[in-house]
């Protein structure tokens, strides 16, 4: 039989991990998944302020959150959801390779505010998408742009390029591709236009005519990743008790709005936690 989670925590960062730390000291069965332990900035930082307790920089605030998540046996498992879907009192979540199942999600996925191009918003869901797996195969022989955030997408292209005629490759620090019709770009994605559907990417110093353009990033829009997800902006709308619209999500962390701060993201993976609990008591799912 199926097994669903009675609740899934979506993100590996500082919010992620405080979820998933506090749903198992309150004893819920939880799936925690995220694309990178901790999160990718936290071994950057010079120097951690601001996190009660601790003095040091990121690498050694790191390998503390690594020995508490070891000694409390807090499990992470990789993968990147692609997209969270509410069917009836459960939610399935979406990766490259498998489906997840759980009662109730909380959303700590951060948030990218330097990447969104002109025109995104409007064409999403009409050419423009966020997940190489889930869609490339409705570009099957047609031409399509790829703008990657980092050369850790590269793969991602390179599947891509499996069904297009063409790919207009955007991404940083790679040199070559393995497929033949991957045109690597140097110029700058500004913005995506159309008519009824995505017809050109806007850069620079050149137009290009393409049926769709893969926005390849860490962080989806929330509202993208969970239909009908109230957004401000970039970031998703919660309550006090960091409740969304859509009973049973719930959001912690960067995703909310400012300040983007260790400690503030662990305060609100612990409430989340907490009013997911009583959300799952409420529809007598624990």
């Amino acid at each position: 039989m199926e097994h669903i989670y009675h609740a899934a925590v979506v993100g590996g960062g500082i919010a992620g991990y405080s979820a998933a730390l506090s749903l198992k000291s309150l004893n819920i069965d939880c799936l925690w998944l995220g694309e990178s332990l901790f999160g990718d900035k936290v071994t950057k930082s010079e120097y951690v302020r601001n996190y009660p307790a601790f003095l040091g920089n990121g690498v050694e605030f790191f390998e503390a959150l690594q020995r508490q998540k070891e000694a409390e046996g807090v499990k992470f498992t990789k993968g990147r959801v692609n997209g969270i879907y509410r069917l009836g009192d459960r939610f399935d979540l979406m990766t490259d390779k498998e489906t997840y199942s759980a009662f109730a999600v909380i959303l700590c996925t951060g948030v990218d505010l330097k990447g969104t191009l002109g025109g995104e918003r409007e064409w999403t869901g009409k050419g423009v998408s966020y997940c190489a797996v889930c869609d490339g195969a409705i570009y099957r022989g047609k031409r399509i742009a790829a703008v990657a955030a980092s050369p850790a997408f590269a793969e991602e292209i390179e599947f891509l390029a499996g069904f297009a005629e063409k790919v207009y490759a955007f991404c940083p620090s790679v040199t070559a591709f393995e497929h033949k019709n991957i045109e690597l770009c140097c110029d700058q994605p500004r913005s995506i236009e159309g008519n009824s559907h995505v017809s050109r990417l806007v850069c620079d110093e050149k137009t290009y005519d393409v049926d769709g353009v893969f926005l390849l990033r860490n962080a989806v829009p929330p509202d993208v990743l969970v239909g009908g997800a109230k957004t401000d902006g970039a970031h998703i709308l919660v309550g006090r008790d960091l409740s969304t619209n859509i009973g049973g999500l719930f959001a912690a962390g960067d995703v909310t709005g400012l300040p983007y701060q260790y400690a503030k993201a662990a305060g609100e993976g612990l409430v989340a936690a907490h009013s997911a609990k009583k959300y799952l008591k409420e529809i007598a799912k624990i």
